[in-house]
């Protein structure tokens, strides 16, 4: 019976782009129409035969991430979801999110999107300024976009996010204030608000990585930081994890699920996944995952109850819910005050964790306090052993 299966979240790499965005360090790139049918062919194979593995469970939600898996056939698309409607079963309420870009969509592509059972969009704006756009490398302007959004609205789509991100080379505080603002005008009903990491290995790392006047002063960063929450929060949008933001109801269910440890199955290159408390991952050779879509799974590591415990507060804490006290009881036959005493007193002795009564249940829940979601890493931190 379906309701006796356990929980499963479904992520899909699709490692496609038009260009590679110059702070991007995913495993992405710009593929030819051979390639990417090659590749969609193959992750049909591991989509059908991973199947064998996953009759205990259901599948809760679906990810479609990148790269830019809206740069693949639609047809490929549609055929992906009809093979896990064939192989797996299926909630008849499953979130079926697909990352989207400006400039990669028309009206048609978002059409077969709901037909074939795709319910949100996720499209990455990053900034309303045109010229922070250029600086970031990304291919669409900021009329791009709202022609995007407001095709996706006239096909019907309910459940929208909307990437931006601040601490950009040149940003000003007026210029992002702009662009929350812009954003916010077209009321969609979730907005993910990420500061710019500049990571090692890509364009921006040789520009930036060792400083520059162009980027924003850590003051200048940190008022970004607390206005994004301030002006967020004054139109209607609850932050319910670290760098995320929702209208009532419209969390997104998938993220969601990694923060508390739903079980998670990803397909595709570089996927990662964990099972019954197993973490195991595709490697990232494009031409072996053609050539041998099943033959890609790395090493699996069974999480020891130690690394589950950290696991379970770490990616706990990053939700403004916290993590439940009586859940970790239930998990792990342990208070948590048994296993991080010391911690959880320092933490609420610095002011940057606090109790939280459980809104319509018995209970309290460990969270971060406003001062510790600035630090979160630090705080968060000091929870693995």
């Amino acid at each position: 019976m379906m309701e006796d299966k356990k929980a499963l979240e479904l992520y899909f790499h699709i490692p496609f782009c038009v260009r590679k965005c110059l702070y991007c360090d995913f495993l992405s790139g710009p593929y030819g129409d051979a390639d990417r049918e090659a590749y969609m062919k193959a992750l049909f194979v591991e989509a059908r035969e991973r199947a064998a593995d996953c009759s205990d469970y259901r599948i809760t939600s679906i990810f479609i991430g990148g790269g830019t898996p809206s740069v693949a056939e639609e047809s490929a698309i549609s055929k992906l979801m009809d093979i896990i409607r064939e192989c797996y079963y299926t909630d008849s309420d499953m979130e079926v999110t697909i990352e989207v870009n400006p400039g990669t969509v028309n009206a048609d592509k978002l059409r077969a999107y709901r037909a074939a059972g795709i319910n949100r969009l996720s499209i990455g704006l990053q900034s309303a300024n045109n010229r922070e756009l250029q600086t970031l490398g990304r291919i669409h302007t900021y009329d791009d976009f709202l022609e995007t959004y407001s095709m996706a609205r006239e096909e019907g789509f309910t459940n929208i996010n909307v990437d931006i991100m601040s601490a950009l080379p040149g940003q000003t505080m007026e210029s992002y204030t702009d662009t929350l603002e812009k954003v916010l005008e077209l009321s969609p009903e979730h907005i993910s608000a990420y500061s710019l990491i500049v990571e090692e290995g890509t364009p921006f790392f040789g520009q930036y990585g060792q400083g520059s006047d162009l980027l924003p002063d850590e003051d200048t960063e940190r008022e970004m930081y607390k206005q994004t929450a301030e002006i967020l929060a004054s139109k209607g949008y609850k932050r319910y994890e670290i760098s995320n933001y929702a209208t009532e109801g419209m969390e997104c269910r998938h993220n969601t699920g990694y923060w508390n440890r739903t079980a998670y199955l990803g397909l595709g290159i570089g996927a990662a996944s964990m099972m019954n408390n197993c973490r195991f991952t595709n490697g990232p050779d494009f031409r072996a995952y053609i050539s041998n879509p099943l033959g890609q799974r790395g090493e699996v590591t069974e999480l020891s109850l130690q690394e589950q415990m950290e696991e379970t507060m770490y990616l706990g804490l990053r939700m403004t819910a916290g993590v439940p006290a009586e859940d970790f009881r239930r998990i792990f036959g342990r208070d948590m005050e048994q296993v991080y005493g010391e911690v959880i007193r320092w933490g609420i002795g610095e002011g940057l964790l606090q109790y939280k009564e459980i809104s319509g249940m018995v209970g309290r829940s460990l969270a971060l306090t406003d001062r510790g979601l600035d630090v979160s890493n630090y705080v968060m931190a000091r929870f693995l052993f």
